[in-house]
């Protein structure tokens, strides 16, 4: 009977600790699911958000913990430099607007794990998301210090430059000149995104509008280059004459990026070589067949450098950016090159002596006496250095009142020439042309005008002489430009 009492008992006892231990049970787990269910709007204890804590938060007060360090709100603005410029909240009145981000971590969280939470807090970070206001954001930017006058550096454009070796470009500057439309989109946005801070990049700053890069300054260099890199070696007999860099770079001109070149410096080098060139009526000392010397000028032999050809040409070959060797463009070349253009194949005639020699080839091929213009009746020969114009057999000669048939005809001063007088029969030289020469052509015996005509050739020169001072006054001394032509309509002018 004892044995079945303590029976009882125990199953009595057992009874109480069990339904305790389910009591205890039904409490935890009442407790554990209620502590769930506060954390579906509420934060773990232990959650931090922007560094904050929000544990135990419920939505609202949240955001206004993550909001809470908005008044203290700083933006850091580097250029592209690395300097800093800074933009304050309190200077546009930030203030903080939920985008949604502290709710999406809230929901974001399993209320029932809200135990393993405690042992592993968990730290987010949210965008503080901001309005601000408009004009004084503006205004904030404006005010920054590196768009004052006085720290504003503008951005120069690359040039070019003419140095001691020629022309050069010298590298833009880029300065350091914010574009505020820029600066002001991009602090906005950073403000709005509440960023701490905003890089610039080129894209922010006045660029220069050249650069070394540019097309118009690659280009202008390469024209340039072009004009420097040409020289001109003029192929000359008996003289060295060659224009280069040093020269060239004097014709460039650079206004901008506009290379051109200068007519009026291009005008006087060719210039200067006609100058130094030309032989065309030069005064020129001869050695006569008697062995002594005489001056003579005028005429229309020698070379004659065409000045608005050669100009051309000239700017034609420093387009080509090449070395060029070449004669200068002649508007008449002389019978022989070099500095004795008259060489040893010529006429001479020494109207003072009434005298004519034909050398060819250094070789005396014919002399004779001959006739001359009749001085006394102002028709004078032309005297001068000048050349074969052409030839003709048969010709017939005309005047104002005469016509005269000849066997050869040998013109070399406008319509003065060599021919044959048949008229004259042997009758020549002597003072027969002070009284009865010629109306200014030259009269040889047939045989003489023969032996000239078959061995000249046109432009072979003819230098005609007077030894003492004469004044010719005729059309053709006029005409041929002869040496000793004088003007008596100027001269009685300028006496007047």
């Amino acid at each position: 009977m004892a044995k079945r009492r303590r029976s009882r008992k125990q199953r009595r006892k057992i009874k109480i600790i069990v339904g305790g231990t389910a009591l205890v049970l039904t409490v935890l787990i009442g407790l554990y699911v209620g502590i769930s269910f506060f954390f579906n709007d509420h934060f773990f204890f232990r959650a931090k958000i922007n560094g904050w804590r929000v544990g135990g938060m419920d939505l609202q007060a949240a955001e206004e913990k993550v909001g809470d360090g908005v008044e203290d709100y700083l933006l850091t603005v580097f250029d592209r430099d690395g300097e800093k410029h800074h933009v304050y909240g309190g200077d546009i009145e930030c203030s903080y607007v939920p985008d949604g981000s502290v709710e999406k971590l809230l929901h974001k969280q399993n209320p029932i794990q809200w135990v393993s939470a405690i042992f592993s807090p968990h730290e987010s970070e949210v965008p503080v998301t901001m309005e601000y206001k408009e004009e004084l954001i503006s205004k904030a930017v404006e005010s920054l210090d590196c768009f004052q006058e006085e720290n504003i550096t503008k951005p120069e454009n690359a040039r070019i430059e003419e140095g001691e070796d020629g022309y050069y470009v010298e590298p833009e500057k880029p300065g350091n000149q914010m574009i505020f439309e820029n600066v002001l989109a991009k602090v906005k946005q950073a403000v709005s995104d509440g960023a701490s801070s905003v890089q610039l990049t080129d894209e922010d700053y006045v660029s220069p509008e050249y650069t070394s890069e540019s097309d118009a300054v690659v280009g202008a260099m390469e024209k340039i280059d072009r004009f420097q890199n040409t020289e001109i070696h003029y192929e000359i007999k008996d003289y060295e004459e060659t224009l280069g860099k040093e020269q060239i770079k004097d014709f460039i001109e650079v206004e901008g990026f506009e290379v051109s070149l200068n007519e009026k410096k291009i005008t006087d080098y060719v210039q200067s070589l006609a100058s130094k060139y030309n032989t065309y009526a030069d005064v020129r000392k001869f050695h006569t067949s008697s062995n002594d010397t005489v001056e003579i000028g005028g005429g229309d032999y020698g070379w004659i450098v065409d000045k608005p050809g050669e100009a051309e040409q000239l700017k034609a070959d420093l387009e080509t950016g090449k070395s060029v060797s070449r004669e200068p463009v002649y508007s008449q070349r002389a019978y022989v090159e070099g500095k004795d253009d008259v060489g040893k194949t010529y006429v001479e005639i020494d109207y003072t002596k009434q005298h004519m020699w034909f050398y060819k080839d250094g070789e005396l091929v014919v002399e004779s006496d001959v006739v001359t213009g009749n001085i006394n009746r102002d028709n004078g020969s032309p005297d001068g250095v000048f050349k074969i114009v052409y030839k003709d057999s048969p010709a017939v000669l005309k005047g104002e009142d005469y016509e005269s048939d000849v066997q050869y005809f040998m013109p070399f001063a406008y319509n003065v020439g060599i021919h044959d007088a048949s008229w004259r029969g042997d009758k020549f030289g002597g003072e027969i042309y002070k009284s009865n020469g010629s109306h200014g052509c030259i009269n040889a015996p047939l045989e003489v005008a023969t032996k000239i005509y078959e061995n000249i050739e046109v432009g072979t020169p003819v230098i005609a002489y007077y030894r003492e001072k004469v004044e010719l006054t005729a059309e053709n001394a006029k005409i041929s430009n002869a040496f000793s032509y004088v003007d008596k309509e100027k001269e009685k002018d300028g006496n007047e």
